[in-house]
């Protein structure tokens, strides 16, 4: 395995983690536990049965730890997870075309919403 394990949820370096992770084994940082789908390298989210492993079972929660004997942490399950570095707002990007827009803050919002509707006085 290439590549320094990290979270797959929050990022954090995993080298203080006793290799091969076990079923009850947590992230220090963000207490995500890690041995999850999302953290195994058959993990796949763009298929309809996010395992590529045909003989594993098929897990319904994919961020709680389970017992599958398949398990292989992977290095990138960080960048590659959900609102990871790779994740919303490529999605936005890829769905849309173009650049996200940023959200005003919620006095403009307010604001905005008061000047069309009315502010209800």
């Amino acid at each position: 395995m290439s590549g320094e394990l990290t979270c797959w949820k929050c990022g954090r370096p995993l080298q203080d983690q006793p290799l091969p992770l076990g079923r009850r084994a947590e992230c220090l940082g963000c207490h995500a536990e890690l041995h999850v789908c999302r953290m195994c390298r058959h993990f796949d989210p763009a298929k309809a049965r996010p395992c590529r492993e045909p003989m594993a079972d098929e897990v319904k929660d994919t961020v709680r730890a389970n017992f599958c004997d398949w398990f292989q942490p992977r290095p990138d399950a960080h960048a590659t997870a959900p609102g990871g570095p790779a994740g919303g707002r490529a999605a936005v990007e890829a769905l849309f075309g173009g650049e996200a827009t940023t959200v005003p803050p919620a006095g403009q919002t307010r604001r905005a919403l008061d000047d069309l509707f009315g502010d209800g006085k």
